[in-house]
């Protein structure tokens, strides 16, 4: 659904004053955070999503990398998995529902955690995910809310899967684009979270359905800070931006430019696609990381010493100004 909407009907809902409840949806965190004692916290979170590709194996790997995504946004640690599936049980084998929840399994068991059971429901199509219970400490929980300025942005993983998977329908991605784009997104940023565990993150998130930009300005507007990017520094994808260059979209971008509209700056005239580029929709994308100035380079030497290759320092934070996101050249 339009990020929008969902703004508004969440600001309608009522809020808990219990002072357990560390992480709400105050500031549309990627998960819930409910202290039990002094030294352990639950991590809670849901998500599923319809197939970006055919092969019902690797639509359950996809969906739980993208679901427990959201545990290790938080600085936690995945425990339990509900799996989540609506599946049209008259049009398709009962097979094909079979390898989704074992391709799920095989990234849950990946994770160090354990599908416990879950739902099912009749649909007109197959969707998938997990809901997912972690532990954290309390003291060491990230939120997207905690950026400060002079802090530095990290992302660990390239966007662009959104475009790529709209156009690889229609056959315009070339097979080694799409392979690249299939490692990435079935990659757990579990590494990445232990990596960034020794440092110091002020906040956190996971680039997922709004974009970067969409997730970049909830981390901005969450902190009271303005959070820039510098579009030349962001990693994306193999033929993401030709896509997009040649009238290729998704049916989520308008949207996410609704989210980010009137919220953004360009300090330069970027072409279209580019900017489309940074609403573009992902799929158990990186983190995005704020840590203290000081520590950026020491995290990033850590990220590649854990292998994630990709990570990459894309911007800075400061104080808040007109505009809660900026994006330089």
């Amino acid at each position: 659904m339009s990020p929008v909407g969902l703004g508004a009907l969440l600001a309608g809902l009522p809020q808990s004053d219990d002072p357990n409840l560390l992480v709400g949806f105050g500031t549309s965190d990627d998960a819930a955070v409910y202290r039990l004692t002094g030294e352990m916290a639950v991590v809670s979170t849901a998500d599923f999503i319809t197939p970006p590709v055919d092969d019902p194996y690797l639509f359950g790997q996809i969906a739980a990398a993208n679901a427990l995504s959201d545990v290790y946004a938080m600085g936690g640690k995945p425990l339990l998995c509900l799996n989540l599936a609506g599946f049209p049980s008259a049009k398709l084998e009962i097979e094909v529902l079979h390898k989704i929840l074992a391709g799920a399994a095989s990234k849950v068991i990946e994770a160090g955690a354990l599908v416990v059971g879950g739902h099912t429901t009749e649909d007109d199509e197959p969707k998938f995910g997990l809901a997912v219970t972690g532990l954290v400490h309390p003291e060491k929980v990230w939120t997207n809310a905690g950026a400060r300025p002079g802090d530095r942005l990290i992302l660990t993983k390239p966007i662009g899967s959104g475009v790529l998977f709209n156009a690889q329908r229609k056959g315009w991605v070339s097979e080694g684009a799409m392979a690249r784009c299939l490692e990435v997104i079935t990659t757990l940023n579990q590494a990445a979270a232990q990596a960034a565990s020794g440092f110091t993150v002020h906040a956190a998130t996971d680039i997922t359905g709004f974009g970067l930009a969409g997730h970049a300005l909830e981390m901005a507007q969450g902190s009271g800070v303005t959070v820039v990017l510098e579009e030349a520094r962001i990693p994306t994808l193999p033929e993401a931006l030709a896509m997009y260059q040649r009238g290729m979209t998704t049916g989520v971008n308008g949207v996410n430019g609704d989210l980010v509209a009137g919220k953004i700056r360009y300090a330069s005239e970027a072409p279209a696609a580019q900017r489309e580029l940074l609403i573009d929709p992902q799929t158990s994308g990186g983190l995005l990381l704020a840590v203290p100035e000081a520590e950026a380079t020491g995290l990033l030497d850590a990220l590649h010493g854990a292998g994630v290759e990709d990570a990459v320092l894309v911007g800075r934070v400061e104080a808040t100004g007109p505009h809660p996101l900026v994006i330089e050249e």
